[in-house]
């Protein structure tokens, strides 16, 4: 199958759904059944495209191909489409205009920059899997709620400054987007835990050379967000306080994984 052009019609879908959601902002209104219903079918169909591309790219007869662009469109697909279940519960949807669009950048990566990096053989075990099914999951949850955190801390400084207008009526009530934010952190360090447990277990050496570096990082990450999740049940920690432990564990985080395959993939070339 052609790649082209079932990525640019999931592009095209992405970035409608996202131009959807910022025009439900700037109209500072609760979105109506209509707006709603366009949200789950413009964004449900453009990550069933995205999937559908992403199979045969990642998974070939030779193993995983899990090279950069490809597993950065790959943590895109998953948090799109957590991002839409979640939004079937929860008032999360307008996290869509920075998810759907960093989708499609990757797909648009993607499709300029095919490669191949194989990263497990086509006979790979099942824990080996889980343990890149938890990594995965763990990612694009803590990725939401990254992204939550930036969304809230909008919200809090236009409340400081008592200038509740424009998006902000959109948005739910403070407590209710800080209620949200704990909730991603609080799964996405339950999936992470497991991650690095599925890794000690399954992996031959964790620490080894090549995993150093993204081993210490992601116990780092691991700690800031127990740390975040201990002050918030001991001392209530909130808003500002959360804003910046969550940002700062997603950075590690970040820097775990993509970075250590920026530097080995794109600049090494190993």
């Amino acid at each position: 199958m052609n790649p082209i052009l079932p990525g640019l019609l999931a592009i095209t879908l992405y970035l409608l759904t996202s131009v959807l959601l910022v025009v439900r902002l700037v109209q500072a209104r609760e979105n109506g059944g209509c707006r709603r219903t366009q949200l789950f079918v413009l964004g449900g169909a453009a990550v069933l495209i995205h999937g559908m591309l992403l199979y045969p790219l990642i998974l070939t007869a030779a193993g995983l191909n899990l090279g950069f662009f490809n597993a950065a469109s790959l943590i895109a697909l998953t948090t799109a489409l957590l991002l839409l279940l979640a939004a079937s519960f929860e008032p999360v949807e307008n996290l869509g205009i920075a998810v759907f669009t960093v989708a499609a950048l990757t797909i648009g990566l993607l499709l300029a920059y095919p490669e191949q990096h194989i990263i497990t053989g086509a006979t790979a075990s099942w824990q080996l899997n889980t343990h890149i099914l938890m990594s995965l999951l763990a990612y694009s949850i803590l990725g939401l709620a990254a992204l939550q955190s930036i969304l809230l801390a909008i919200q809090d400084h236009h409340l400081r400054n008592r200038s509740p207008g424009g998006f902000i009526r959109a948005l739910p009530p403070l407590q209710t987007m800080e209620s949200l934010l704990f909730q991603m952190i609080g799964v996405g360090f339950v999936l992470l835990s497991l991650a690095l447990v599925s890794g000690g277990l399954f992996l031959e050496d964790i620490f080894a050379q090549h995993l150093v570096h993204k081993t210490t990082l992601s116990i780092a990450a691991w700690g800031v967000f127990a740390l975040l999740l201990w002050g918030r049940w001991r001392f209530g920690w909130r808003s500002r306080v959360a804003i910046r432990w969550t940002l700062w564990g997603f950075v590690f985080l970040m820097l775990a994984y993509f970075g250590s395959k920026f530097v080995l993939e794109l600049v090494l070339g190993s």
